[in-house]
């Protein structure tokens, strides 16, 4: 995953309110860019990964998801956790958690946002939409 400062997002983006800014009603929110050329939606990139052009919009995420991938750590933890990717419904995928014990998160579960940022690791954290019912198949 790409690092980058706060100032390049700012002037890549064009605007004043870059991806990494983000203060009242919308702190609790996922903001992604998408490209006003073709149109791809992409999670802190400075440039389009299609077209590589750099004319790209910050837009808000409803939130929502479904879990692609998910697996367990047990490092650098007293405890063990889930890593998930999450495909967003507007089309870009996040790396966060989910919330739950680490083996009932499965590919295919559908996940809505809690918290924008988790304050140990920095990252997103997900709830489960639908109670799995995996014991009855």
């Amino acid at each position: 995953m790409y690092h980058h400062s706060g100032s390049a997002v700012q002037q890549a983006t064009g605007s004043s309110a870059g991806v990494l800014d983000h203060r009242g009603a919308d702190a609790e929110a996922i903001h992604f860019q998408r490209c006003t050329w073709c149109g791809t939606a992409m999670y802190h990139r400075l440039l389009c990964p299609v077209c590589q052009g750099s004319d790209l919009r910050t837009e808000r995420s409803e939130g929502t998801g479904t879990v692609r991938h998910s697996t367990v750590v047990h490092r650098n933890t007293p405890s063990a956790r889930n890593v998930s990717l999450i495909e967003m419904a507007e089309g870009f995928v996040v790396r966060g958690r989910v919330m739950g014990p680490p083996i009932g998160i499965h590919s295919g579960d559908r996940v809505r946002l809690s918290t924008a940022k988790d304050p140990v690791r920095g990252e997103p954290v997900f709830q489960l939409v639908d109670e799995p019912y995996r014991a009855w198949r």
